[in-house]
């Protein structure tokens, strides 16, 4: 059974349980996107998502917004105060922009939540002057996008092979790009983390659908 369809519908605690998932996935992550940003930027990628997702886990709980727009919007707000560097207005930009586009409604479908991302993620290229194959978050975030109107596992092999591809591309954008020839051969510490975000979208939508049947 695929884990999606386009009437799908996705509630608040949905939105929810999407973003405390996705600051799991960096709490174990955090060492590894470090590491992979000491190749290629500031070595500071791990503890800067660290930190900025557990604001957004402690930002949820206490102040309780409702709608998923309300949800991502407010933890993009989140991030961008609390996460140094690029990454914080690159991530904050795209939960916030994917919120404004769902509005205000308590419930969304797995399609309208398609479109939406494909707006945050039109949002974050706009804002970074970046396309994919620059070696960057785009890498993962553009085919994760175009795969997740097939299914939420879809976009998230997507995202990983994305990820994997920036391995032998040379940095266009960002810290990156200094090293000119010296990037290739180093995967992208942001197509690495937008991958572990898709991916906890799927895991998401995964659990919800065993809970139903």
């Amino acid at each position: 059974m695929t884990d999606q369809n386009p009437g799908r519908v996705l509630d608040t605690g949905f939105f929810r349980d999407w973003l405390t998932a996705a600051a799991a996935a960096v709490e174990c992550a955090a060492d590894r996107l470090t590491e992979l940003d000491s190749a290629i930027g500031d070595a500071d990628h791990g503890t800067n998502m660290q930190r900025g997702f557990r604001a957004v886990v402690t930002v949820l709980e206490k102040e309780r917004p409702a709608g998923p727009g309300a949800v991502l919007m407010l933890a993009g707000r989140q991030l961008i105060s609390t996460v140094g560097g690029a990454s914080g207005p690159l991530y904050g930009t795209l939960l916030r922009r994917t919120g404004k586009a769902l509005g205000d409604a308590t419930e969304v479908t797995a399609a309208q939540l398609t479109e939406a991302l494909r707006t945050g993620v039109a949002a974050v290229a706009q804002l970074g002057g970046a396309k994919a194959g620059d070696k960057t978050m785009l890498d993962a975030l553009e085919p994760a996008v175009e795969a997740l109107g097939t299914s939420f596992a879809a976009a998230a092999e997507a995202a990983d092979q994305g990820a994997l591809a920036t391995v032998p591309l040379q940095a266009r954008k960002g810290r990156a790009s200094y090293l000119g020839e010296r990037s290739i051969g180093h995967q992208d510490p942001g197509a690495t983390s937008s991958a572990l975000l898709i991916s906890s979208l799927a895991e998401t939508a995964a659990g919800a659908q065993g809970a139903k049947e």
